[in-house]
């Protein structure tokens, strides 16, 4: 992630995979309930579930398989059918601009997936979200979608979907009348303005009219830049990139999927959906960048931008949570400024000031140094990067590469264990390495 605050100040994205477990509970009758299993019934068997549940659920998936067709075939017919008649005419509209924003969208796949069995009480809701509905529901739905060019697997959204039954027939009521309940829906680009998708050789920006000129020059980037990633890191990845260009704070807000999300500091950030480092598979990887701060970028300070943000999209499956932010950090900083001709002095300023005075860094960046902001961030990430420097001229790009490897596969782990690691890479504990840096600090201010 880039900081906007100073010239070259980034803080990982780093999203952590949360593995959701399913687990089916039979309860078994005491005294007093059920009667036990009667001839030829075997024990344990869960009953299954009423006919009028089957029957909800089945209608309630062809309603959104008939949504989902509509929307690959591009049949807005079909697509404002789904919507509930006597639907809130603000949410009505909300889906004809939906539907006409997909339109300059080309996917690989748009499915919805229902869990009839994860479903809110929706007793509470206002008279306004149920009135004039035989029935409403609020089961469980994700979007699955693949946006082609860029995600080689699609990824998969929570959608807080209200449904109303009318006699026989489901509908698509709202999309926001569960927020008030904990299930609010992913907005996607689509939710803010038509989109407009410029494809290259390894992968696509995604944007909105008038913003040509910005996308010709992410376009002229991205592709050398994929190319400057692949150079250095050596693990196999799809090598296609999302850029994703809003319009607004709220848009960008909502694409990194952060409630607090710094938007005015930030000038581009990396995300992904999920992340299974045991079968190196990620979903959903964007890099986001600023509606106002990425503008402002000159063609270096775009380059070292983009270059860094891949790195994190090449290196995410190899990255378990908890590993060493400043490793994390630097590494994408040292791709990202490879090859630029910038010096220490230019893009560590605030450092070097420091080095001058006599305050050299005591120890390694500590992750908390990550988590503040303004000049405590921008020091964090140019020590992260002097230091990243170092470990390359001093014991080889290849040594540096290593040292990523085995610390972002360990995750959190102790200093002993973190000595370890860097004695088997490099040869040094977290001592010596400082103490080298420190010298390799002071011999740059020659």
């Amino acid at each position: 992630m880039t900081n906007r605050a100073g010239p070259r100040a980034w803080l990982g994205a780093a999203v952590a995979a949360v593995l959701l477990l399913g687990i089916t509970i039979v309860s078994l009758p005491s005294a007093g309930q059920a009667p036990a299993p009667g001839p030829g019934q075997p024990l344990g068997v869960v009953s299954p579930q009423p006919r009028a549940d089957l029957t909800r659920a089945d209608a309630v998936t062809a309603l959104l398989d008939r949504r989902a067709q509509a929307v690959r075939d591009r049949d807005e017919r079909a697509f404002l059918a789904t919507i509930d008649p006597e639907a809130d005419d603000a949410f009505v509209a909300t889906q004809r601009r939906l539907y006409d924003n997909l339109a300059g969208v080309p996917f690989d796949e748009w499915t919805y997936q229902l869990s009839p069995d994860d479903t809110l009480d929706v007793a509470d809701l206002p008279e306004e979200d149920t009135d004039g509905a035989d029935e409403v529901w609020a089961p469980a739905v994700d979007l699955r979608y693949a946006l082609r060019g860029g995600d080689v697997v699609p990824t998969s959204r929570a959608m807080g979907y209200l449904f109303a039954r009318h006699g026989a027939t489901w509908y698509l009521r709202s999309d926001s009348a569960l927020d008030r309940l904990g299930r609010r829906s992913w907005r996607g680009p689509w939710d803010y303005g038509p989109c407009v998708v410029t494809p290259t050789e390894h992968g696509i920006v995604v944007s909105h009219p008038g913003d040509g000129p910005m996308v010709k020059r992410l376009t002229g980037e991205l592709d050398d830049s994929v190319r400057a990633v692949s150079a250095l890191w050596p693990t196999s990845w799809p090598e296609r990139v999302v850029l994703m260009l809003p319009d607004s704070p709220s848009e960008m807000r909502a694409l990194v999927g952060a409630k607090d999300f710094p938007v005015d500091a930030v000038v581009a950030v990396a995300v992904a959906d999920r992340v299974d480092n045991a079968t190196r598979e990620v979903t959903g990887q964007r890099v986001v960048l600023s509606p106002t701060g990425v503008r402002a970028l000159s063609a270096t300070s775009l380059r070292v931008v983009l270059r860094h943000e891949i790195t994190h999209v090449a290196a995410r499956a190899d990255t378990v949570d908890g590993s060493p932010t400043w490793l994390l950090e630097g590494f994408a900083d040292y791709v990202g400024y490879r090859d630029s001709g910038v010096t220490l002095a230019e893009g560590a300023p605030d450092l070097m000031g420091e080095v001058r005075s006599e305050r050299l860094p005591e120890s390694l960046p500590e992750d908390r140094a990550f988590r503040m902001s303004g000049p405590d961030l921008d020091q964090a990430y140019q020590e992260s990067w002097s230091l990243a420097k170092y470990i390359a001229g001093e014991y080889g790009e290849q040594r540096l590469v290593s040292l990523y490897r085995e610390l972002a596969a360990a995750g959190a782990v102790s200093a002993r264990e973190t000595d370890g690691l860097l004695r088997g890479v490099l040869g040094v504990d977290r001592a010596a390495l400082v103490q080298g840096w420190r010298a390799y600090l002071l011999a740059a201010l020659e």
